[in-house]
């Protein structure tokens, strides 16, 4: 999210808290993606993490987005964090260890996302250029260490900070070291919400397998094909995770909104100050008895910021977000999109895959998103290898695409995007496995030579 909401409206009670969200639901003709990727940036000599501050840091690279863009800044106080379109367009935004995140406007092709992509990477490219600054694009940083990793001066990140030791060993590593791409789709109704929700979040371990990408920690093999992923494992369980209440009988936009009422809250921000609350629940807020905030009464923006500090899996805001994913390069960035595009966005698509997942139980969804860090696409479940289950996934999502029929000015339709998962799905080998090679062989244990191999 690119910045925080500072609608001060009232809320009266829960009813408006799911009201807000079923506003999401909008005509197929009206549906959108919305693609969010982040990357590290890093010195091309030194390797080292770029600081916010200095004549190069990346506040100067802010301002030369925007004084290339020509878009509104985002304040927190006197620091400069971030860029929105003020046409309503995309947003760019600062992780809280420097992660520079693009979050694109919400476009009616993948054709369209991928244009997006190529024109950030041109802008980011020519302003790095002039300030030493070369982008990584890796689901954790290779090298850095927690302290030598840079700190964004956020005011919602100081909290978080001093919270997340208190619920997980791995949450300023979350934070800190990991990057993403994930991508937002519409939904037309709340049946239509809840199918593709429960879809997205028993097929997110594939994706994950597909798009695994961070092998390394601290110059060495961490064990893991997306070390990324296996960090949400112990960063915080009440607010992240596979959600099993969203496979139950009468699952509903109102079911969410219960769940997520009794999941600690961060903070609330009021004017230009972030108040901490952390620990304390939305519900006492909403009857005004939250004790760090006695007897003030819960706000819209208190309610929409909330939500965007939820960590599931699959999120519900007023579409549905792919959270599985570890960002990678372009040609990655731009399959992810396209893969859930193809399964979502039509619905003989989204009933074949539906199909596939219906019967899995929640012990066996579980075990799945537990072994897939590791294992990616050697995973199974219900004796059935995780490399078959994708392929069969990528033919439905071909399928799906296909019927959108939208083509580029080559003639080319929105299934061109995948193609580069496909030597992924037919070898087993994904980012993470030759990232591994290369490593072992060609880098004799080397990790410096991983900055030039995938570099943005």
């Amino acid at each position: 999210m690119a910045r925080d909401v500072n609608d001060m409206t009232p809320v009266e009670g829960r009813d408006a808290l799911v009201a807000y969200l079923e506003e999401g639901c909008k005509p197929r003709g009206q549906f959108r993606i919305g693609t969010e990727h982040e990357k590290f940036p890093f010195r091309p000599g030194s390797l080292a993490p770029v600081p916010y501050e200095g004549k190069t840091g990346i506040r100067a690279l802010l301002e030369g987005m925007q004084e290339r863009l020509g878009w509104e800044p985002i304040m927190d106080r006197d620091a400069l964090i971030g860029l929105f379109d003020p046409k309503g367009g995309g947003a760019i935004s600062l992780e809280p260890g420097g992660q520079f995140e693009l979050s694109g406007a919400p476009l009616e092709t993948l054709h369209e996302g991928a244009a997006e992509l190529a024109g950030h990477q041109q802008d980011v490219l020519e302003i790095g250029d002039r300030l030493g600054i070369r982008f990584l694009p890796l689901g954790m940083s290779p090298v850095w260490t927690r302290e030598e990793t840079p700190v964004m001066p956020k005011q919602r990140y100081k909290i978080m900070t001093a919270y997340m030791p208190k619920v997980g060993k791995l949450g300023l590593d979350m934070m800190y070291r990991t990057s993403t791409v994930q991508v937002n789709l519409d939904f037309s109704s709340e049946s239509d919400m809840v199918k593709k929700l429960r879809v997205s979040l028993a097929l997110q371990p594939v994706a994950t397998a597909l798009f695994a990408n961070s092998p390394f920690t601290e110059g060495k093999l961490n064990g893991f094909k997306s070390r990324r992923s296996s960090i949400w494992l112990d960063t915080d369980n009440q607010r992240s995770g596979m959600i099993p209440f969203a496979f139950e009988s009468g699952m509903s936009i109102d079911r969410y909104v219960e769940w997520a009422l009794d999941v600690p809250m961060y903070f609330v921000k009021r004017n230009n100050d972030y108040v901490d609350v952390s620990g304390s629940s939305f519900r006492a807020l909403l009857d005004g008895s939250n004790p760090k905030l006695p007897g003030e009464r819960a706000t819209l923006a208190d309610w929409v910021n909330h939500l965007s500090t939820l960590f599931p899996e699959v999120r519900l805001k007023r579409y549905l977000e792919m959270r599985g994913a570890d960002a990678g390069p372009a040609d990655m960035l731009n399959a992810l999109p396209a893969l859930w595009v193809g399964l979502l966005y039509d619905d003989t698509a989204l009933n074949a895959a539906w199909d596939v997942v219906r019967h899995w139980s929640e012990d066996e969804r579980h075990t799945l998103r537990r072994d897939v860090p590791r294992e990616a696409l050697r995973a199974r479940i219900k004796r059935i290898g995780l490399q078959d289950i994708a392929r069969e996934i990528m033919s439905i999502a071909r399928s799906g695409l296909s019927a959108r029929r939208h083509l580029d000015p080559s003639g080319r339709d929105e299934t061109v995007y995948l193609d580069v998962l496909e030597p992924i799905v037919e070898t087993g080998l994904t980012q993470a496995d030759r990232l591994i090679t290369r490593f072992n062989r060609d880098w004799k244990e080397d990790i410096r030579p991983v900055f030039d191999a995938v570099t943005f």
